[in-house]
């Protein structure tokens, strides 16, 4: 790890090619996390997610909420959602992370991972209600997780260790090269919420 990686103010690209992924470490002190960890746990709209795979719905232990400017519908594995409106809480979160990233977003989806056993498998968000290339901030709060990359092509890999209060910015041609996912781990016994601040395509 590099010791001085976060005193620079435009951290390094993780991804070596194709893409660009800026890993920001905490830009939340410790106290402010927690009690912002709290706030999301107790006032954000949780719901289990839903999924059609291979035609049956399928409903996740994972749980997921989604918030925006305006009621919009975003559509991922053939289900469809449509955002509640801003609470202070995370137009809070989403202030500082378009302060810290540079970019402006108008959604956010928020997962909450009860525990290890939970995670994601590889995907890309390149859905047709997000802009193309559109900048995604993702927050993590709560337990420490292992989150990777892998190159849709060459099939190199690419993991951080993502923690609590950190910034991650995924941008330019990223989700068009690049696989992501969070890895179920079994030494994780703590919940993990992830805020993914997104730009809904305007018509």
């Amino acid at each position: 790890m590099d010791l001085f990686e976060h005193l620079d103010q435009t951290p390094r690209n993780l991804l070596p090619y194709d893409g660009a992924v800026y890993y920001y470490g905490p830009i939340i002190s410790v106290m402010d996390a927690n009690r912002y960890y709290k706030n999301l746990l107790e006032n954000i709209r949780w719901k289990s997610d839903e999924a059609i795979i291979y035609g049956r719905k399928i409903t996740t232990k994972r749980k997921v909420a989604w918030y925006g400017d305006k009621p919009f519908s975003y559509t991922y594995s053939k289900t469809t959602k449509t955002a509640l409106p801003w609470i202070d809480v995370l137009s809070e979160l989403k202030a500082l992370t378009e302060q810290k990233s540079g970019e402006t977003y108008n959604s956010c989806l928020l997962n909450l991972y009860h525990n290890g056993n939970e995670g994601m498998s590889w995907h890309s968000d390149a859905e047709i209600d997000l802009k193309k290339n559109g900048a995604i901030g993702s927050i993590s709060l709560g337990a420490e997780r292992k989150f990777s990359f892998k190159h849709k092509q060459t099939g190199e890999t690419v993991t951080k260790i993502l923690e609590h209060g950190s910034l991650l910015v995924m941008t330019g041609e990223t989700q068009t090269n690049w696989l992501h996912c969070l890895p179920p781990t079994k030494t994780v016994q703590i919940p993990r919420i992830n805020l993914t601040f997104r730009t809904i395509q305007l018509i």
